[in-house]
């Protein structure tokens, strides 16, 4: 069976590409810088062969993973880095991160409003689980937008106080209206923090950031960024975990949440999964590169179809989300059922809302994905609350990600 594309949406297409093409350069140039620094760091830690092979049980002695470790690190240029398969999503490592940090009686300060909704009962902010940073006697506070911007005065008086032991920033918008943050932008919020408060680490979520851009934020003063491999380092290609990487210290302290206190990141093994996660970093700053020309050429897209994007198609980009506001659930619901069309896994399936575990709403997600969940790949979700904004990420090459793309539009202009 043909993609049912109709001329209408071809022309379309191919103005979007035309209009874009100084933004695709711009692009590939950052891929070209991120490409050769990965390069460089694979060559400067003598990559072998035998780093491939995988360890069992207690995953002693991994001179793949240990090295993979030291590669993270020389990337994000930190002094430590943790690279495990064993953390099962961007909110596990993030966790460990802050539990790491922190102890009874700190303070927690969210810089940028609330974090993403499913860290919310690791902070003990929602739900009742057991064994939130409340629940272990760590104070939570955030500091609100301004003008739906950081509100740096606001940062530097909530971080003042001595208690306050760690800030967490959040590079991209999440589920919010916000701007994601440049990496200059955080370099100037941990200038504006430190100053308030030396002793304050500062840990930045980086999920869906690496190799946007060609610093990251532990380049320009951040203690530690937290990611998953199932995003953008994992180049499509690793099929489960999380780092962290910066302060030495700090890693340290999140490795010992993951495991144990006196085992730490010793233990650990990676049963045979070394070569993806390898070849996946290896892979991601061109595949990073192919995501964000497809959030590009989605927002262009639905600019010329008259809708209301963010960031506009125009704009230098910091992450690979792209917000576009449908307005109505309707619509909202026919964009992720052409996404849903354009993928290689379970194309045939129609995206519903459901009340998936971590949130305050019913969530919609199109996501036919090699890899369970994996946001590199082509995918769309969405809260369904005003105003019906769908957040699309992904797309392992730019050819599929502009065909699913093109029949969301589809889907959109057939109703």
């Amino acid at each position: 069976m043909s993609l049912q594309i109709s001329e209408r949406v071809r022309a379309l297409g191919r103005q979007a590409q035309q209009d874009l093409r100084e933004q695709f350069d711009r692009i590939d140039a950052i891929a070209e810088e991120n490409s050769i620094r990965v390069l460089e760091a694979f060559q400067d830690h003598r990559v072998a062969e035998g780093y491939f092979a995988g360890t069992t049980g207690y995953g002693y002695d991994d001179l793949g993973r240990d090295k993979l470790d030291e590669i993270y690190a020389q990337l994000f240029g930190t002094e430590a880095a943790l690279v495990r398969i064993q953390f099962v999503n961007g909110t596990h490592a993030i966790a460990c991160a802050l539990y790491g940090a922190l102890k009874t009686g700190d303070v927690l300060v969210s810089a940028v409003g609330a974090p993403y909704d499913t860290l919310l009962g690791v902070i003990g902010a929602a739900g009742n689980g057991h064994g939130s940073l409340k629940d272990y006697g760590v104070e939570y506070r955030q500091v609100e937008l301004k003008d739906n911007k950081p509100d740096l005065e606001g940062m530097a008086q909530a971080a003042a106080d001595p208690r306050v032991k760690a800030v967490l920033i959040q590079r991209s918008k999440g589920y919010s209206t916000r701007a994601s943050l440049s990496v200059a932008e955080i370099g100037e919020m941990c200038r504006v923090i430190r100053a308030a408060n030396p002793n304050a680490a500062i840990l930045v979520d980086n999920c869906y950031g690496e190799f946007v851009e060609t610093l990251e934020p532990t380049h320009v003063g951040a203690d530690l960024v937290v990611g998953s491999l199932i995003k953008n380092p994992g180049g499509g290609l690793a099929p489960t975990g999380g780092y962290i990487a910066g302060r030495r210290d700090l890693v340290e302290g999140a490795a010992q949440r993951l495991t144990v206190p006196g085992i730490g990141g010793e233990c650990g093994s990676t049963l045979g999964n070394n070569r993806l996660l390898y070849q996946g970093l290896f892979l991601a700053p061109h595949t990073v590169a192919q995501a964000v020309k497809t959030a590009v050429f989605a927002a262009r897209v639905m600019e010329l179809l008259g809708y209301e994007t963010e960031p506009h198609s125009s704009a230098v980009r910091h992450d690979i989300i792209q917000m576009i506001h449908t307005r109505e659930p309707e619509a909202l619901k026919r964009f992720c059922k052409g996404i849903q069309f354009g993928a290689p896994v379970d194309s045939y399936v129609t995206p519903e809302p459901w009340d998936m575990p971590g949130y305050d709403c019913p969530v919609i997600m199109a996501a036919g994905a090699f890899i369970q969940g994996a946001s590199i790949e082509l995918s769309a979700d969405a809260p369904m609350r005003p105003p019906y904004t769908v957040y699309l990420q992904g797309g392992l090459t730019f050819e599929s990600g502009k065909l699913g793309v093109l029949l969301a539009a589809e889907e959109l202009l057939r109703a």
